[in-house]
């Protein structure tokens, strides 16, 4: 004889029951929905220009990034995520370029393509005179021209003759195994090593050092290093054929003079950077505990705008949350979106949040996936499965209803060097999205270059869709994507603070 008791239980069982079924039945729809939200309502484009046009480079601990920030935290409280939050970690000194102008003066005028390391300190002023060429030269006889180089505007490098010609070969669009990760590209070369110079032009009381780009076409690659010195001899790349022309000059003893200003400012007072944080929770209460995670990089370099590296995946991850948001129906898995800061700088946002957050076996099992965009450009095309066969088998599945908006297929091969690696580290679920690399690695990846035009509306949207198809499907499966053993950390200098925003 069944108790009342029992029967209630039953019956509690069978209306759950009936209501994951019916979610299953909506499933189809909701994913129309999804569809319909990012093609034909988009707000893609006008976020990628505010991104990009409005606010520009964002370079981790800049005024910038924090504006950046900032935006997309009133746009997740705008859409009414839930707990939209600033969440800090140890950075060190910002850094932010003020006026940048290099210009050759003789044997005539001529502009030029210029901008300096991040974090490189400001010239004494305006510096003005010869050049003085020390590319060929070795350490003892830069050494010997100290007398030369006080105060002097110091070319460092031979000239450029092997230059960036080609991206990295395009993956998710064959069968074969494919070569995965940044590629090697040329780098300027220096008679006298160039880790060394930097000490030896100091010494020698240098007023500025300049160096070639590898780029072509006016195409200037930079980076920077977060504990350059401030008291560092003030360092500019110069676009490669230009440099070539006044390097040629200066080895033939031709005489060449230059104008150069920098002005550059450190920022002390705040020394934390901030990952932005935000949910869609939840509602299954066997599943609405784990997570759902959702993330791309939302520092930049400074110097161009940081539109295919990484505006096009912010917004990507951005309108896919507000797409979902909209739905009306709640996930069974809460799904969480991340905005890290200090990719550029080694991933640093992103381990300071697995350090933070996933430091137990319970609080790693919570997480269910993260799904990254990063590297490349154009329409996303699969993703890299970072080895992980059982998981490809589910996105696989994932992955068919979307070809007719131009997806490939997802490659079993992993990716390094953006945000999912150290959740791979931790033996969690990370995949980074395939994206076109058509000009990414030979013109735009880091460089003056990164402009939103490089970018299309319709590839955007194609984005969106993809990042809501895949969040929502893995918010709303019965189980979690499998998971591969640990990877060994890679070291880093930062980690995380204690403080929240």
């Amino acid at each position: 004889m069944r108790t009342s008791r029992g029967l209630v239980s039953i019956a509690s069982v069978l209306l759950l029951f009936g209501a994951l079924v019916s979610g299953q039945q909506r499933d189809p729809d909701l994913l129309a929905r999804i569809r319909a939200e990012g093609l034909e309502r988009s707000r893609a484009l006008a976020m990628y220009r505010a991104l990009t046009d409005d606010i520009g480079a964002r370079l981790t601990g800049s005024p910038a990034h924090l504006q950046a920030a900032r935006w997309a935290l009133d746009r997740f409280t705008e859409w009414g995520l839930t707990n939209p939050h600033l969440e800090s970690w140890d950075f060190g000194r910002g850094w932010q370029l003020d006026k940048v102008s290099v210009e050759m003066t003789e044997p005539r005028y001529a502009p030029l393509i210029a901008y300096p390391d991040a974090w490189s300190p400001s010239t004494a002023g305006v510096v003005t005179g010869r050049v003085v060429y020390v590319g060929d030269k070795t350490a003892a006889q830069i050494q010997a021209m100290a007398g030369q180089l006080r105060g002097a505007i110091v070319l460092t490098h031979l000239p450029v003759t092997e230059f960036v010609v080609s991206d990295r070969p395009q993956p998710g669009l064959n069968d074969r195994p494919v070569a995965t990760g940044n590629p090697t590209l040329p780098q300027p070369k220096s008679t006298t090593p160039a880790a060394e110079l930097p000490a030896l032009l100091k010494q020698a009381g240098a007023a500025v050092a300049l160096r070639p780009s590898a780029y072509r076409d006016g195409t200037v690659g930079v980076t920077g290093n977060r504990a350059t010195p401030t008291d560092a001899v003030p360092s500019i790349v110069v676009a490669g054929e230009q440099y070539n022309v006044i390097a040629r000059l200066a080895a033939q003893g031709r005489p060449v003079s230059m104008r150069v200003e920098l002005r550059t400012r450190s920022f002390d007072q705040d020394r934390e950077s901030y990952n932005l944080i935000a949910d869609i929770p939840g509602t299954d209460p066997a599943l609405r505990d784990q997570v759902v995670l959702v993330g791309a990089h939302l520092d930049s370099w400074h110097t161009a705008v940081g539109a295919t590296d990484n505006a096009d995946g912010v917004v990507a991850v951005m309108e896919a949350m507000r797409i979902i948001r909209g739905l009306g129906t709640p996930p069974r898995r809460t799904i969480r979106v991340a905005l890290w800061s200090g990719e550029e700088q080694g991933l640093l946002g992103a381990r300071a949040y697995v350090a933070r957050h996933f430091s137990s076996p319970a609080e790693r099992d919570r997480l269910a996936v993260y799904l990254n965009d990063d590297p490349g450009s154009g329409k996303t095309l699969g993703f890299y499965m970072q080895g992980n066969k059982g998981a490809k088998a589910v996105f696989d599945r994932w992955l068919g209803p979307l070809k007719d908006l131009g997806t490939t297929r997802n490659i079993v091969e992993g990716i390094g060097s953006t945000d999912h690696v150290p959740f791979n580290e931790a033996g969690l679920p990370g995949f980074n999205v395939i994206k076109e690399f058509d000009d990414y690695d030979e013109r735009t990846r880091h460089t003056n270059a990164d402009s939103p035009d490089r970018t299309s509306e319709d590839q955007l949207k194609q984005s969106v869709v993809f990042m809501a198809t895949f969040a929502w499907r893995a918010a709303m499966a019965d189980e979690k994507i499998p998971r591969v053993a640990a990877k060994p950390p890679q070291p880093t200098a930062a980690g995380p603070s204690a403080s929240v925003r």
